[in-house]
């Protein structure tokens, strides 16, 4: 073999090399950033339904990303009327966070619309028990509030009307009182208010 042949067929190989541990450092420092290094648990959060939600969307706590939707499955029976089971993969560094009274819930976030699992700490609701399934509060369902704003709006509409009608109705009053009154004025003036003859 020819000493040109062999240099470059090294350098190949030591380019080669080299871009290899450059993508292989460029994963792990992607990975690190997304926390697919770090030390995470499973949760399970039941719902009735979940309005669109799907596996790999994100987690909030407080507004703070700690994990991602694992998986999303039915169950049988249903457990206080929910049968939908969304299990959570969670950091495990927020695990204390998530021993307080926490709330569980489905959020719509941004302007397209993602549905993520929201959780808050509130002290209505008792400490979970993070072994056991937690029972999730549902999202709003968009289908109920328009047919709500729907009736809403039909009631007022009706009100519209009817306030409309009624200020015709005052407006007819009004008008026929006006001239009672004028006429019972012109009489007084003129002296004969009481002369029926």
């Amino acid at each position: 073999m020819d000493k040109k042949d062999f240099m470059k067929k090294l350098a190949a190989g030591v380019f080669f090399i080299l871009s290899m541990v450059m993508i292989a450092v460029v994963i792990f420092k992607i990975g690190v950033e997304k926390g697919m290094t770090q030390p995470r648990f499973k949760m399970t959060v039941l719902f009735q339904n979940i309005g669109g939600l799907s596996a790999g969307a994100p987690v909030t706590l407080s507004g703070v990303n700690i994990g991602t939707i694992y998986d999303i499955d039915f169950i049988e029976p249903e457990i206080e009327g929910r049968g939908v089971k969304v299990t959570l993969n969670v950091f495990k560094k927020y695990e204390k966070q998530l021993h307080k009274s926490t709330l569980f819930a489905i959020k719509t976030e941004g302007v397209l619309g993602e549905k993520i699992v929201d959780i808050a700490t509130d002290q209505d609701f008792s400490r979970p028990d993070l072994t056991q399934p937690v029972i999730g509060v549902d999202p709003l369902d968009v289908q109920d509030l328009a047919e709500t704003f729907g009736d809403a709006a039909g009631a007022l509409a009706d009100t519209s009307r009817n306030m409309n009608t009624l200020m015709r109705e005052f407006k007819k009053i009004s008008g026929t009182s006006s001239r009672l009154l004028n006429r019972i004025e012109q009489r007084l003036i003129d002296g004969n208010l009481f002369k029926v003859f």
